[in-house]
Parts: structure tokens; C-alpha cells; sequence
């Protein structure tokens, strides 16, 4: 199981099968656990003072297949471009990914397809869960590090680590009687991998552009 078909599941709600958080982060964050997953399977790297490319630039570092679909897509995509930021990598790793996620879950029965119209018109696709047992096992996982306070797996740190830079942690955990902002304050605290750490700065920058540009475009 890919860390952003854990993302996925997490942030898409069990009966509606609609997202939880909008289109815009979540595209975002779907795409940094891609780049994170990539970066820890040594794909990618982050360039570095005294590299013939500048500093702080996503670099295909290993062109060799992975043998997933997600990834193997995600890096030709990346093989094909210039090395840039993080923040400007995103979008491109982001484009048909959220589909692809919840089709592949989907197809292992994870969840179901329904197809409606809102209104009697438009047509309108949702994933309800039909085996959420890896789903629970993931918030047992995060409640044992975030409220009881084990200390997280690498993988358990780089999920906390993608949530945060969405503010999602407190909606993935329901009912954790500990308050939203010291659960904020928890995640925020937990240490994942450097690569967990360049990809959240890159989520947060890009939904700051993103957000910036559609502010701007609304005003005028």
C-alpha cells in the first residue's frame, strides 16, 4: 500500500465517499506523498549547494522502474521536466492522480464506486468504504503516537507528516479527547525523514501560491 493511498483513504469519508478537505490541498498532499514515496525509494533527490544543478531542486536521481503504476508514471513526469522547487513539482505529479488512487483501491475492494446526479443532473462519483479495516488500523496507529504517545514508525511520522501540512490531523482522529489545536501541536512535534520535512514545506508553499492566485483571480 502506497503512504498516498493511506493519505487518500484518510481525507475521503467513509459513507459519502466525498472528500474531506478540498480539491486543491488534497491534489497537493496526494502528490508530496507520491514525491515522499519517491525520495525514500531513492528515485528522487533534493540538490544541493555545489551541484551542477541549483540548490533545492527535485532530481531524478534513478530512472529505473518501480514496478507500481503511480510511481512509475509520477517519475516519468518528473524525468521529463527540468529539475524545479518542490512547490512547482507538485502540480505535475498531482495532475489524474486522486482518481487513480481511489480506482486502485477500488479495484482491491477497499472501496465501491457509486454513480449519481446532483440535482438529476450532474453527474457526480463517490467512494464509499467496503473494507475499512486497513483504514482503522492506520487512525489505531495514529492515536497510539499522537494521543497515547508511542513513538511513531517512519512511515506513522511521514503520514503525520502530510496531514499537518494540510491541517488534517484533528479530522482524521474524531473523538480523541484531546483538544484540536494540542493535537495540532502533537503532530506539528513529531520528527519524520528529511524527505517528509522538504515535502511539507513544498505542500505548504503551493497551496500559498495556489491559494494567492485564486484570491487574485476572484478580485478582479
Amino acid at each position: 500500500m502506497l503512504i498516498a493511498e493511506d493519505v487518500v483513504l484518510l481525507l475521503t469519508d467513509d459513507t459519502t465517499g466525498r472528500p474531506v478537505v478540498d480539491s486543491t490541498r488534497r491534489d497537493l498532499v496526494l502528490a508530496g506523498a507520491v514525491v515522499l514515496e519517491l525520495a525514500e525509494r531513492g528515485r528522487l533527490q533534493l540538490s544541493g549547494p555545489g551541484q551542477e544543478v541549483r540548490a533545492g531542486r527535485v532530481v531524478v536521481a534513478d530512472t529505473s522502474p518501480t514496478g507500481d503504476d503511480v510511481l512509475d508514471t509520477a517519475l516519468g513526469n518528473l524525468a521529463a521536466r527540468k529539475p524545479d522547487k518542490p512547490k512547482n513539482a507538485l502540480p505535475a505529479v498531482a495532475k489524474g492522480l486522486h482518481r487513480r488512487l481511489l480506482e486502485r483501491l477500488a479495484e482491491r475492494g477497499i472501496l465501491r464506486v457509486e454513480e449519481d446526479r446532483v440535482l438529476g443532473i450532474f453527474p457526480r462519483t463517490s467512494w464509499p468504504a467496503l473494507d475499512s479495516a486497513h483504514e482503522d488500523e492506520l487512525r489505531r496507529g495514529l492515536h497510539d503516537v499522537l494521543v497515547v504517545g508511542r513513538t511513531p514508525t517512519v512511515r506513522e511520522a511521514n503520514l503525520i507528516s502530510l496531514l499537518q501540512s494540510v491541517n488534517q490531523v484533528p479530522k482524521v482522529l474524531p473523538g480523541a479527547q484531546i483538544g484540536r489545536a494540542e493535537l495540532r501541536r502533537r503532530a506539528g512535534a513529531v520528527e519524520g525523514s528529511f524527505a517528509s520535512d522538504a515535502v511539507r514545506k513544498a505542500v505548504d508553499e503551493a497551496i500559498a501560491v495556489m491559494t494567492a492566485t485564486t484570491t487574485t483571480v476572484s478580485g478582479a
